[in-house]
């Protein structure tokens, strides 16, 4: 199948090259030039794992290519999907400008039937915008559909390939065949294509994503009533994950959630619902205890060293909001980064991936250093605040040895308690005595 796909930032780019890799011919358009230039030579512009190497195969064998030029990018196509940013505009709504605003150009390029499908997060009721921007200039057949992504950051080519779920909304039967012909190869070991309504599909990826967001907030607090009453999250978490009805995943406590997804989406579903006259109080209080939460650590840091931390200079390991990815986008690590200097201290970080996307943002505010040792060096603790695989094992006599102070503030729960203790750091992690 030929298929277009507007737009290629991290959920573009993911899709244009896994439909590729069954397949399919996959043009991607994107209005930056750079962009374009820099991907039709083969450099890819976002890090995800396993995805580089299918991107170049695929590029190589002429069945994904890239223009800058809508009319030519979808001319010969037969489903266009739209994954194009939804940023949220000054009162927390999802900003549909650049959706509506490819809609309204393909309405004056189109010349035969499409399906035109959302894969960008958007608001319920975003597919009938579409419909009505799309037919202001173009009479004749065509389909919108809501087609909402469930990529996770690090994970997200398994999860395209090999789908939990593929949530199609559609009143067309004719766009329902060609939807689930283009998914077929996805979903050979019987994962479900649920097809719905086009407003039911735009709820429930907000409704999916809100809701691990409330889980992950959920177990903060939970973790922050732990370290009063002397409990241990890690039991609690092992207690209440083997409840087959609450299940294992996203019970783990931090310093809150980031990126691109949960921290929009929660907040757009409030707006959403305040615009209907209804009052999302759960969300609200998701939200309010994820922005606590990222400076959670920064007390613990302070009665260390008697409120005091002019002068002092931190090891940070970990920029990303999670591991497996560059994406900083709401990263807790900026947040201590903020708190830190604005009380005096100097950071000294260091992060596999996301160190460019990082002095972007902050300049030369911190310094970024080669390696995760290379950060200890005149440190006086050392904070975690990414559970980067490669932290979990450290030399611990090389840790001792540079920092001034044998002090670490664990944002991820990254070690284990009696290990730290018996090695004689003052450790102090979340939620765990």
């Amino acid at each position: 199948m030929k298929i277009a796909v507007v737009g290629t930032g991290y959920v573009g780019l993911v899709s244009g090259t896994c439909f590729a890799e069954t397949g399919n011919h996959v043009t991607c358009i994107d209005i930056d030039k750079t962009k374009v230039d820099k991907l039709s030579k083969g450099e890819i512009t976002i890090y995800e794992p396993g995805l580089e190497k299918i991107f170049l195969r695929n590029l190589k064998d002429g069945r994904l290519t890239f223009t800058t030029d809508l009319a030519e990018g979808i001319k010969d196509a037969k489903v266009v999907f739209l994954a194009l940013p939804t940023p949220p505009g000054e009162n927390g709504s999802a900003d549909l400008k650049y959706v509506l605003g490819v809609a309204k150009d393909l309405g004056n390029i189109l010349t035969e039937y499409k399906v035109i499908v959302d894969k960008s997060t958007v608001p319920v009721g975003t597919a009938d915008k579409v419909r009505k921007a799309i037919a202001e200039n173009y009479k004749y057949e065509f389909d919108v559909v809501s087609n909402p992504e469930f990529l996770r950051e690090g994970v997200a080519v398994d999860d395209f390939m090999k789908p939990d779920r593929v949530v199609i909304g559609t009143s067309s039967e004719r766009a329902r065949k060609v939807m689930s012909d283009l998914y077929a190869p996805y979903v050979r070991q019987g994962n479900p294509v649920i097809f719905m309504d086009e407003k039911s599909a735009e709820l429930t990826k907000y409704a999916a994503n809100s809701f691990l967001a409330t889980k992950i907030s959920f177990m903060n607090e939970i973790a922050q009533l732990c370290e009063r009453v002397g409990a241990d999250v890690d039991m609690v978490r092992r207690g209440i994950g083997s409840d087959d009805r609450i299940g294992k995943r996203f019970l783990f406590p931090g310093i809150g959630y980031g990126g691109s997804c949960f921290p929009k989406d929660v907040q757009a579903l409030i707006k959403s619902s305040e615009e209907v006259e209804y009052d999302f109080q759960i969300l609200k209080a998701v939200e309010e205890v994820n922005e606590k939460q990222k400076l959670h650590l920064m007390p613990k840091i302070k009665a260390f060293f008697n409120n005091d931390l002019k002068g002092k200079h931190f090891a940070l390991w970990g920029l990303a909001f999670k591991p497996n990815t560059d994406d900083i986008r709401e990263a807790p690590a900026l947040y201590l980064i903020e708190a830190l200097t604005a009380a005096g201290a100097t950071v000294s970080a260091f992060d596999p991936e996301a160190m460019p996307n990082v002095k972007k943002v902050v300049g030369n505010k911190i310094v970024f250093v080669e390696s995760q040792y290379d950060a200890l060096d005149n440190a006086d603790a050392l904070i975690i605040a990414t559970e980067w695989s490669e932290f979990r094992t450290p030399d611990f006599e090389v840790i001792e040895k540079k920092l001034k102070n044998k002090a670490i503030f664990d944002g991820r729960n990254v070690f284990e308690v009696k290990q730290m203790h018996e090695m004689g750091y003052h450790y102090e992690s979340i939620g765990r005595s």
